[in-house]
């Protein structure tokens, strides 16, 4: 089957902006966009649980060539997805064992699970929860591990190469990077080689395009 067409149910400045990204990568501008306001609670709403019952985005509503559909409520299985049904885009190696193939997925899924639920910690302690029920022991040791363990990673990766799976832009990069810029957030991932990467990612046109509801995530150093 064949995708005829693509829509995003989204929020600014939330996990659903790398799939954004993704996006206007692979297909440009021809997708549809529904926005979900996390503020008003909309997607507490009667109507949004019936597209998602976990009352979160994103949500990637495929619609096949056969007039069928389906939804994708992961963002990372939507990037890797993504780059998999338009592998003419050379957003990932192709499927099959190989060091490439291993290394990207390995990163996808580094950024989308090790990045994400440190920095999802630090958001909840620090910012989201109310008062009392933020814990500082929680995000400083969830700090710490983000800063000793994760940033030495991906600053070797970058020390070395201009992505983080090598000298080409990949499907991973729109997860890492999204990652990045969210720990820049909260402080972290401050110096070079962080700045030459953002430097590098944020210079492709879809990123422009991805971010250009959300101007107050991005964080100068």
């Amino acid at each position: 089957m064949n995708i005829r067409h693509l829509k995003l149910y989204h929020s600014p400045a939330t996990r659903s902006a790398r799939v954004k990204w993704m996006l206007h990568e692979v297909v440009g501008d021809t997708f549809d966009v529904v926005k979900v306001s996390l503020i008003e609670g909309e997607h507490k709403s009667a109507a949004f649980s019936l597209i998602n019952r976990n009352h979160c985005v994103p949500v990637l509503e495929v619609t096949w060539d056969n007039g069928g559909s389906q939804r994708i409520l992961e963002s990372a299985a939507m990037v890797a997805f993504l780059a998999d049904a338009y592998l003419e885009k050379h957003l990932a190696p192709p499927p099959g064992a190989s060091y490439a193939r291993a290394d990207y997925l390995q990163m996808l899924h580094f950024g989308s699970t090790q990045m994400d639920a440190i920095l999802w910690q630090l958001r909840l302690h620090e910012r989201l929860l109310p008062q009392l029920e933020r814990d500082s022991r929680t995000a400083a040791r969830y700090r710490k591990k983000f800063a000793e363990e994760v940033e030495p990673l991906l600053a070797s990766r970058l020390k070395a190469e201009t992505y983080i799976c090598g000298k080409e832009f990949s499907a991973a990069d729109c997860v890492v990077g999204h990652g990045v810029l969210w720990a820049r957030r909260h402080g972290l991932c401050r110096g070079e080689p962080f700045q030459s990467y953002l430097s590098s990612v944020s210079h492709r046109p879809a990123f422009a395009s991805a971010f250009a509801d959300a101007p107050h995530f991005l964080v100068e150093s």
